[in-house]
């Protein structure tokens, strides 16, 4: 029976309407897996030496810091780690059994990127162990850390809807690592005992097999339970609300389209991660202006840093115009309306998302000096002039369907992927960049700052020359865009 589902999982990338796309796509993540798998392979192969040459002892040094190390595993995997998916309705009708259909879609989970990767580091650190003298425990050791990778994948399964668990444990992991930073508090201390005595003894490697056991039963009870069609359709309610903001009434058709937003925002689950992510983009330039990596001093990436702080929202929401309309989007497309306040309600919610994402980062003036902010600011200028036009453009070539209850994929979707979108990223990323080196190599970095926003303004300027081309794009890609959303596999 598995093998007939994995035929049917061929025919359907074969016979889907984004073949080409998928097909690039996944020649693409081929050369990304590639490439992962060749830095963890070094890195599993040199960090014995490394440790050894730094005098400190390499197991014990690895051991203490995992404990992160599957913490972050854990956090990525939320963010990015598709769900177990699989299109039950046309089996319904088939002698095949819950449970089946269940070991199938979690088995598919288990030969995953996030999880084969791993094997990459832990495989040859293992044997570098077994050549320098550390013995068949080393093995175990091994099988242990092989154990925590797939604890962590059916614990992503488990609370990847749950809110109520992630968030808790989101502040609780931040806490002890701020906690461990200053010297307040050491986590590793009583963590890396336990990663130690899956070496030092012939029993605790057992420990991760029987959590991963437990969490599999457990994914496994969740989702035979939830196999039905009309599962999640009927919502207990315990209070009723309602939300007219009126005070949109006053901007005509475009109030409307901006009050529907609004109320997708703050409904959907899906909506609201994205909301959650643009947050944390906010974030973002620490990494950039606390001078902790080297590279990112140049006054290129400062800019960049400055363009993705604020643009948080505009590419996390942007990017998914008109596909957050895609449940009604025919029924939109069959009323008299015009295309160019569709457009227009997109375009200022997405302005006003880069205008709060500035103010919240008014926090980098007290830590940086103005000069930081100041890029910050030149930033979302042109986010507003010229990114979020492109973001726009981009959006009539993006055909996916979006599940507004659904958490999962924040990041995007595989259909968004094309040679398009691709291009679009030049003027998003690097012509800012390069305006700015510009201005701060040949004249100063005032003029820098002076060549970014006159580009942003200039955008701004010519809007309404724009949203007619954006507009007569959109109309173009009208019909297959609504072919793609009837699509549902």
């Amino acid at each position: 029976m598995f093998k007939h589902f994995i035929w049917l999982e061929w025919k359907a990338f074969l016979r889907s309407a984004s073949f080409t796309a998928n097909l690039v796509l996944k020649i693409v993540m081929a050369l990304v897996a590639l490439y992962f798998i060749a830095c963890f392979a070094i890195l599993g192969t040199a960090v014995f030496f490394i440790l050894e040459d730094n005098k400190m002892e390499p197991l014990s040094t690895v051991n203490k810091f995992l404990i992160y190390y599957f913490v972050f595993d854990l956090l990525f995997r939320y963010f990015l780690q598709k769900m177990p998916v699989t299109n039950i309705k046309p089996l319904l009708n088939l002698p095949i059994k819950r449970s089946t259909i269940v070991h199938f879609s979690l088995g598919k989970t288990i030969i995953s990127f996030f999880n084969v990767t791993h094997a990459f580091f832990f495989v040859p650190f293992t044997v570098v162990l077994l050549a320098q003298g550390y013995g068949f425990q080393a093995v175990l050791w091994s099988l242990g850390m092989l154990g925590m990778i797939y604890f962590n994948n059916f614990v992503n399964i488990l609370i990847n809807n749950r809110d109520v668990v992630f968030y808790p444990l989101l502040i609780t992991v931040v806490g002890f690592g701020l906690a461990h930073y200053y010297d307040y508090f050491d986590v590793t201390v009583y963590t890396q005992p336990f990663f130690q005595a899956m070496y030092g003894t012939i029993y605790m490697f057992l420990v991760p097999a029987i959590l991963v056991a437990i969490t599999y039963y457990f994914s496994f009870d969740y989702f035979r339970k939830n196999l039905n069609l009309d599962t999640g359709l009927a919502k207990k309610s315990d209070e009723a609300r309602t939300e007219n903001l009126t005070w949109l009434n006053q901007f005509g058709t475009l109030g409307t389209f901006l009050k529907n937003d609004i109320k997708l925002l703050k409904r959907n689950k899906r909506s609201r991660t994205t909301v959650i992510m643009s947050f944390l983009f906010i974030f973002y330039g620490l990494l950039f202006y606390s001078n902790a990596i080297e590279v990112y001093n140049s006054p290129a990436f400062q800019v960049f840093a400055g363009i993705f702080v604020t643009g948080g929202f505009l590419f996390t929401f942007g990017q998914f115009i008109p596909s957050w309309d895609s449940a009604y989007y025919q029924l939109l497309m069959s009323q008299n309306i015009q295309y160019r306040e569709y457009i227009s309600s997109k375009w200022w919610l997405m302005v006003i998302g880069t205008i709060i994402s500035t103010v919240l980062a008014l926090f980098y003036w007290a830590l940086y000096g103005w000069e930081i902010y100041l890029l910050i600011v030149v930033g979302a200028i042109y986010n507003i002039g010229v990114n979020s036009h492109l973001v726009m453009l981009g959006g009539a070539f993006v055909k996916t369907p979006i599940d507004l209850t659904m958490a999962n994929k924040a990041f995007g979707d595989k259909q968004a992927f094309n040679v398009k979108t691709m291009l679009l990223l030049i003027p998003k990323l690097l012509v800012p960049m390069g305006l700015y080196s510009l201005g701060y190599y040949l004249f100063s970095a005032n003029i820098g700052y002076l060549f970014v926003a006159l580009a942003g303004v200039l955008g701004f300027a010519f809007r309404n020359m724009v949203f007619a081309k954006i507009e007569k794009v959109y109309k173009t890609e009208k019909y297959s865009t609504i072919a793609a959303y009837k699509q549902k596999n």
